[in-house]
C-alpha cells in the first residue's frame, strides 16, 4: 500500500496542474482576506461594512478566508480520477494492480494528504498576510485567541476532505469537463442560493460544515447564518468526505474502464 500511495503522489506531482490549483487557491483566499482588510471598520452609507478588527468575529473572518480556496482542491481531486479515464492511464494502473480497491484506497490517501498540504500552504500564506494587517489596524495578533487554532486546523481538514469529495464526484461522473462544471456550479451558485433562501438547510451542506469549522456565522449584509457547532461541522464534513470516498470506490470497482 505504501508503494501505491507513493506512486499516486508522484502522479500528482508529475504535472503542473497542482501548482495552478494551488496558485488559484492562494489567490482566491488572499483576495477574500484583502476584502476584509479593506472594508473592516469602514463606514458605508452610515453603517460599518464590516465590524472593526477589535471585534472577535472580524478577526475570525480574517483567518477563515484561508478556506476560500477549497473549490480548487475539489477540482484537483476531480481531475485526479477523470484524467485517468480521459487518457486511459487507469487501464495500465489496474493491469499492474488488479485489485481496484487497493488502487482507490491509495488514491484517496494520497489526495487526502495532498489536500492537507494544500490547506497548510494556504493557512501559512493567510497568516503571513493577516498578522501584519491586524497589527496595522489595531487588532489582536495572537494566534491563540478567538478560536484561531481551530479555524486554521479546520481549514487544513476542509481542504483534505474536499479532495475526497472531488475524487468521488469525478468517479461518479467520469467526464472531466462535466464534473468540473457541476462542482463549480454547486459551490459558487447552488450552495449560496440555498444558504440564503433556506439557511436551516444550508447549514447541512458542505459549505455549511466549513462555516461551522471556521466559525463564520455571518456574510456581508445584515443578519447571521444558521451554523452547526464546530464539532458538528467536523463530523458533517468527515461524513461527506467518507461518503464520496465510498462513491469513488464503488463506482470504480464495479464499472468497466473502457
Amino acid at each position: 500500500m505504501i508503494n501505491l500511495v507513493r506512486a499516486e503522489l508522484l502522479k500528482i506531482r508529475s504535472t503542473r496542474m497542482w501548482l495552478g490549483m494551488l496558485a488559484l487557491s492562494l489567490g482566491f483566499s488572499l483576495m477574500g482576506l484583502a476584502v476584509y482588510v479593506a472594508l473592516s471598520g469602514v463606514e458605508m452609507d452610515g453603517d460599518m461594512a464590516i465590524p472593526p478588527v477589535t471585534d472577535p468575529q472580524t478577526v475570525r473572518a480574517f483567518y477563515a478566508s484561508a478556506s476560500g480556496g477549497v473549490l480548487f482542491m475539489m477540482i484537483l481531486g476531480i481531475m485526479g480520477i477523470t484524467g485517468e479515464y480521459r487518457h486511459q492511464t487507469i487501464s495500465g494502473t489496474f493491469l499492474v494492480t488488479p485489485v481496484r480497491g487497493r488502487v482507490l484506497a491509495a488514491k484517496l490517501i494520497s489526495y487526502f494528504l495532498f489536500g492537507a498540504g494544500f490547506g497548510l500552504a494556504t493557512v501559512l500564506a493567510t497568516v503571513a498576510v493577516a498578522l501584519p494587517a491586524l497589527a496595522i489596524k489595531g487588532g489582536s495578533t495572537s494566534l491563540l485567541d478567538h478560536d484561531v487554532p481551530l479555524i486554521l486546523g479546520g481549514t487544513v481538514l476542509a481542504m483534505a476532505l474536499y479532495a475526497l469529495v472531488g475524487l468521488g464526484l469525478g468517479a461518479l461522473i467520469r467526464n472531466q469537463i462535466a464534473a468540473i462544471i457541476v462542482a463549480v456550479g454547486w459551490v459558487q451558485l447552488v450552495e449560496g442560493i440555498v444558504t440564503v433562501a433556506l439557511p436551516q438547510v444550508g447549514q447541512w451542506l458542505p459549505a455549511g460544515a466549513v462555516r461551522a469549522i471556521t466559525f463564520t456565522t455571518s456574510m456581508f449584509g445584515p443578519g447571521e447564518l444558521d451554523t452547526l457547532p464546530a464539532w458538528g461541522g467536523v463530523l458533517l464534513l468527515v461524513g461527506y468526505g467518507l461518503a464520496f470516498a465510498a462513491v469513488a470506490t464503488v463506482t470504480t470497482v464495479r464499472r468497466d474502464i473502457t
